[in-house]
C-alpha cells in the first residue's frame, strides 16, 4: 500500500519488531584441523533468496504501473475520511480493514461511504443498534459476525484506548475480529509504521505460485513468516498492494491469463501454450 495520505504519525507506538528467522550457524565438526576450538568464527548459511525474484518483481510493477485495480482506486487506504481528526481517521481505517475481509473492495468501499454518511466515529457506532448497523454494513460478507465484532472491538477501543486504535500489532490481534493481515495494514495506513508484511488472499497464491516461499506454505501466517525471512524490509510496505492489484488483474485464482503476464517465461507456475 501506499504511504501516501497516512491519516497521522504515530507518536506513542512501538513498531513490532518482525519476527523473523534468523539463519542457523553451520558449525565444524572437530578433529579436521579445521581450527575448530581455536576462536575460528563459523560460517554463515548463505540468505537464501527465490530465483529471478527481482526481475519477477520489476515485472509486475510494470504491469501495476497504471495503477487501475480496485485496490487502488476503492482500496482500504481511501475508504477513510481525510478531513476527520487523527482519531477518527485511524478508527475508520480499522473498521474498513474489519468490513474488507472475505469482501471485494467495490463492496467494502460503499458499506463504508453508508457508515460516512451517519456519522463514523466510536461514539456514532456504540450508539448504533445492531440491526441498523447491519443494514448499513450489508452485503459485505459474514456482516452479521462483523456487526458483532464491530461493536464488541469499538467498545474496547473507548473503554482502554479512549476512543483511539492500539498502536502495536500485539494489542491490534487481541481485538474482536481483527486478524494479522488487518494490524499490520493498520499499523502502515493508519500509525504510517511498517511492523511486518500483510499478506492476504492474494499475496498469499502469488509468491506460492512465483515459489518466493522455500516450500509452499498453507497459511498466510505461514506465507508472512517466510517473506520477512528474506524479503528486504523496505519492500514491505509495497508488497501487499503490489501483489493485491496484480492478483485481482492478472494472477487471479483460477484460470489466470498466463499469456498476459510478462513473467510467463520465468514463472514456476505459468502456463505456458
Amino acid at each position: 500500500l501506499s504511504p501516501a495520505g497516512s491519516p497521522a504519525r504515530s507518536t506513542a507506538s512501538v513498531p513490532r519488531r518482525s519476527r523473523r528467522r534468523k539463519s542457523v550457524a553451520i558449525a565444524y565438526e572437530a578433529g579436521h584441523g579445521d581450527g575448530a576450538g581455536q576462536g575460528t568464527p563459523e560460517p554463515q548459511r548463505p540468505r537464501w533468496e527465490p530465483r529471478d525474484w527481482r526481475q519477477q518483481l520489476e515485472r509486475i510493477r510494470e504491469m501495476r504501473r497504471n495503477r487501475d485495480a480496485p485496490v487502488d482506486e476503492m482500496g482500504v487506504d481511501k475508504c477513510y475520511d481525510t478531513s476527520a481528526p487523527p482519531q477518527v481517521m485511524r478508527y475508520q481505517v480499522l473498521l474498513s480493514l474489519m468490513l474488507s475481509s472475505q469482501t471485494k473492495d467495490q463492496v467494502t468501499s460503499a458499506a463504508m461511504l453508508r457508515l460516512r454518511q451517519h456519522g463514523l466515529t466510536v461514539d456514532s457506532v456504540l450508539q448504533m443498534d445492531d440491526a441498523t448497523l447491519g443494514q448499513i454494513i450489508y452485503p459485505v460478507g459474514f456482516w452479521r459476525n462483523k456487526v458483532k465484532y464491530i461493536k464488541q472491538t469499538t467498545a474496547i477501543l473507548k473503554q482502554k484506548y479512549g476512543g483511539d486504535i492500539p498502536g502495536t500489532v500485539e494489542e491490534l490481534v487481541q481485538l474482536p475480529g481483527v486478524g494479522p493481515k488487518m494490524a499490520h495494514l493498520a499499523m502502515n495506513i493508519a500509525w504510517n509504521t511498517v511492523s511486518g508484511i500483510a499478506v492476504d488472499t492474494h499475496v498469499h497464491r502469488i509468491t506460492n505460485r512465483l515459489k518466493w516461499v522455500k516450500k509452499e506454505t498453507k497459511h498466510p501466517e505461514e506465507t508472512r513468516v517466510a517473506l520477512e525471512d528474506w524479503l528486504p524490509r523496505d519492500l514491505w510496505r509495497e508488497i501487499n498492494w503490489l501483489l493485491v492489484g496484480f492478483g485481482q488483474q492478472t494472477c487471479l485464482p483460477v484460470n489466470p491469463p498466463c499469456s498476459e503476464c510478462l513473467n510467463q517465461d520465468i514463472c514456476p507456475a505459468a502456463k505456458r501454450r
